[in-house]
């Protein structure tokens, strides 16, 4: 006499599915603004297009798991609680150091926490994958993806000019400008590989999730894509100025220019299959690439499949009280009532420093749009003997997330400018507290044009050099002091032909000992 054993599996009770309902529309409360800041990224940037599709991606591989995920017993996780509080204290402090970026990763690491505190290890490691992608999603600091995007600029140009060389064209590279003779291109932004490089490396991950072989083979495949893309990126950099020189510049120009960048993605695509094709084969056991890399569709569930329900668990109330925190910090900080004291208007500022003499200059609604100041001070200073320094001071009454003062070494690359070398100065006869006024010196050239730049953050009664000391600050006085307001100052002067470094230094620590004092009654202390 044979028995049959009934299939069975795991059912979520609706007080669950409500936890899920209410945490997901409370951290869509609380990280609204970070959310809407990402979207604007998205769609303003070229290179983080792609992000539209992680989410979905995410989900859908997440569904194609629904088969096991019945058949796993959920164990609500404590650790899981944990790891959301800790993406709160993030999110409290991105919101209150004005770091959307900050405030982005606590999202993904706020929706891990939630799925692993209410799945436990067993189930989390089921959808681990799909849920990490979504790190991919979060567009870089400002300051890192300038950083960035300079130096691959750079190495493209250099790799560039060697793929141009093999046709044997005689070519010339000064930093990111290639002279062809009667062409010259210019290696900008556009043209640092960062579209193909943000794209590939989630694509990169995503096939490596899918791809089931060795962990060691996984890691290769996804590192691998950052090479093929900075080389892939120069190797078509090199075609461009053969086809420059040959048949002209609008050669670099328009559709074709775009098609290329199409072309050269596919191919970077198809270089990394061809290498997981390979890596397959390598080892004990060879195998076909059909057999380790796809889509597993999901099985169709049993006939007559009973199902137990998941019991409601403390750990349930710890994160519904996780999120509600969270929530609450978001309240907290948009009702915060901060101080803004007294200032003189920069529009008071005079235009007579000394034997310096300015002219007022104003900016485009554009730049103001996108620097979101409250006041500012921007004009060309020129004394007796005709030197120039270009004096602008940002000003913020409030720098919560959202509106902050930009560091000057985010926004220098934008312009094409590359920055040779920062260092910091004591600035003589100028002191802050008790010690030496310091400034960040910066070197930067845009072909032969050279500048030397002065900055440094003034604020609250400090002054400061290091962007995540600012960071910090913003963090503690907004909590002890309810400020955030400060400004940023900078100084900029050309080189001219036959001057030394020494010669704008000089002229900089001049202008400084004479502007500095005046701007007590403009920036509070």
């Amino acid at each position: 006499m044979s028995t049959t054993t009934t299939p069975t599996g795991w059912s979520s009770p609706p007080v669950i599915w409500g936890l899920v309902g209410i945490s997901t529309v409370l951290l869509t409360y609380g990280f609204w603004d970070g959310i809407t800041d990402m979207l604007g990224r998205w769609s303003s940037m070229e290179e983080y297009g792609y992000a539209y599709f992680l989410p979905f991606i995410s989900a859908y591989l997440i569904w194609q798991r629904r088969d096991r995920l019945i058949e796993v017993e959920f164990t609500p996780s404590w650790f899981g609680v944990a790891v959301l509080l800790v993406a709160g204290f993030l999110f409290f402090l991105g919101e209150i150091a004005t770091t959307f970026t900050l405030v982005q990763y606590a999202l993904v690491l706020s929706v891990l926490g939630f799925a692993y505190a209410l799945m436990g290890w067993q189930a989390f490691k089921l959808v681990a994958g799909p849920l990490f992608l979504l790190f991919f999603i979060v567009p870089l600091p400002t300051f890192i993806y300038n950083s960035l995007s300079g130096k691959l600029q750079l190495i493209s140009s250099e790799l560039g000019v060697e793929v141009i060389r093999w046709f044997g064209i005689s070519v010339f590279l000064e930093g990111n400008v290639i002279d062809l003779g009667d062409y010259k291109l210019q290696v900008v932004e556009a043209c640092n590989g960062l579209r193909y490089l943000f794209p590939l490396v989630s694509l990169a991950f995503l096939a490596a999730y899918l791809y089931r072989v060795e962990f060691w083979k996984r890691v290769v495949v996804f590192l691998s894509s950052i090479p093929i893309t900075i080389l892939m990126n120069s190797f078509r950099i090199g075609v461009i100025g053969v086809l420059v020189e040959n048949w002209g510049q609008e050669q670099a120009d328009g559709f074709l220019h775009y098609f290329e960048g199409w072309i050269i993605f596919m191919a970077c695509f198809f270089i990394l299959l061809l290498e997981m094709a390979l890596l397959a084969r390598v080892g004990g056991t060879r195998r076909r690439f059909s057999a380790v890399f796809g889509l597993e569709f999901p099985k169709a569930l049993p006939i007559g499949i009973e199902y137990r329900t998941r019991p409601v668990t403390a750990v349930h109330y710890g994160i519904l009280a996780s999120v509600v925190l969270i929530g609450l910090s978001s309240v907290y900080i948009q009702t915060q009532q901060e101080i803004q004291p007294e200032r003189q208007a920069f529009s008071e500022f005079p235009l007579q420093v000394g034997e310096w003499k300015g002219s007022d200059r104003r900016l485009e609604e554009i730049y103001l749009d996108s620097l979101k100041l409250d006041d500012y001070l921007i004009g060309d200073y020129i004394n007796p003997v005709g030197s120039r320094v270009n004096f602008y001071v940002a000003y913020y009454a409030s720098q919560q997330a959202g509106s902050a003062a930009h560091s000057p070494r985010s926004c220098i690359p934008g312009g094409g400018w590359k920055i040779e070398e920062v260092t910091q100065v004591d600035i003589p006869g100028l002191e802050m507290n008790g010690q030496p006024l310091q400034a960040n010196r910066l070197v930067i050239k845009r072909g032969e044009f050279k500048q030397l730049v002065y900055y440094w953050f003034q604020q609250r009664g400090r002054v400061m050099t290091n962007e995540w000391l600012v960071k910090w600050y913003l963090f503690f006085d907004g909590l002890t002091k309810r400020r955030t307001d400060g400004a940023l100052v900078r100084l900029t002067t050309s080189i001219g032909v036959g001057e030394e470094w020494a010669d704008g230094d000089k002229r900089l620590v001049d202008f400084s000992g004479k502007v500095v004092p005046l701007l007590d009654q403009y920036i509070p202390d």
